[in-house]
């Protein structure tokens, strides 16, 4: 069997640099995953900020179909 150190050497090199770059290519991507995302919206408001929602809306009292059915769309209940 003929074993080449040129040839193997040639492998270890391409596969080092190979996982570098997708090292490098990875990092990238998240930093830029991280600097892109929006802010997180269930976080605590800064300085004199309110949140402020309604858990649970009441539903229309009227029997009109069409009410009833902008309700199911708008809430999903």
């Amino acid at each position: 069997m003929v074993f080449s150190i040129r040839k193997w050497t040639s492998r270890i090199v391409f596969i080092v640099i190979f996982a570098v770059l997708l090292l490098a290519v990875t990092g990238s991507y998240r930093w830029l995953a991280d600097a892109i995302s929006p802010v997180h919206p269930y976080r605590e408001p800064k300085g004199a900020a309110l949140k402020v929602f309604v858990t649970d809306p009441n539903s229309p009292d009227s029997k009109n179909a069409a009410d009833r059915l902008r309700w199911f769309y708008w809430y999903g209940e």
